[in-house]
């Protein structure tokens, strides 16, 4: 997606209005799991607050979407893509904070640079009892990247109009925390890595919207 200023103007402005939330999440949601999803999922008083940061920045005039593989720690999520974020600190002033906070201690991304255009639906992600609030930001630059590599296995950047075209989309045949297998929509991203679960449905909001500023 080549980089113009009045697209990432408009997309802040669209981000300031109704959001496509549910609808987008159900393009990439398991069909194991749509309906159930579609019915409600009580969201229980013990979730764990935290926010992931979807950034666009400028590299050779087009932009891009950094994503992560998690280390494989045993946790839920290890060795999953995912977008920078974390759980929420009692010193972070706000989401958006705990986002950049989060990008910095994982990737690098220094966040004064950062330019926040707004939020995102949040959403609920079942396996790891997190509440997940995502902020959008914008950087004129390719950030200075440095993974930790306690957490971060691999640093994957990944240009955005790669998530508008539609083959990019495929059905895929995925295992989750616990041996589970089952067949999910997923982003097959630089032929090599597959964006799945939580991470490929806030991401589906986010290009639905890029999507109607494009057009």
């Amino acid at each position: 997606m080549e980089y113009k200023p009045n697209v990432v103007k408009r997309l802040q402005d669209r981000l300031q209005g109704p959001l496509p939330g549910l609808d987008a999440h159900m393009t990439m949601a398991p069909p194991l799991f749509e309906r159930k999803v579609r019915e409600g999922i009580t969201v229980p008083e013990n979730a764990r607050q935290s926010a992931v940061l979807v950034l666009l920045y400028l590299h050779e005039g087009y932009l891009h979407v950094p994503l992560m593989k998690r280390t494989e720690d045993g946790r839920v999520h290890g060795g999953q893509i995912s977008l920078p974020g974390g759980r929420v600190e009692p010193e972070d002033k706000d989401l958006h904070h705990t986002a950049l906070r989060e990008a910095h201690e994982e990737m690098g991304i220094i966040s004064d640079e950062v330019k926040i255009l707004g939020s995102l639906s949040d959403i609920y992600i079942i396996p790891s009892n997190f509440q997940v609030y995502p902020s959008v930001g914008f950087m004129e630059r390719r950030p200075d990247f440095v993974a930790d590599p306690t957490e971060v296995a691999e640093i994957i950047e990944v240009r955005a109009d790669i998530f508008l075209k539609s083959e990019t989309r495929k059905m895929q045949i995925m295992t989750a925390s616990g041996g589970f297998t089952y067949e999910t929509p997923g982003y097959e991203v630089n032929q090599r890595h597959v964006v799945w679960g939580g991470t490929s449905m806030i991401l589906a909001e986010f290009f639905t919207l890029v999507k109607e500023v494009l057009s």
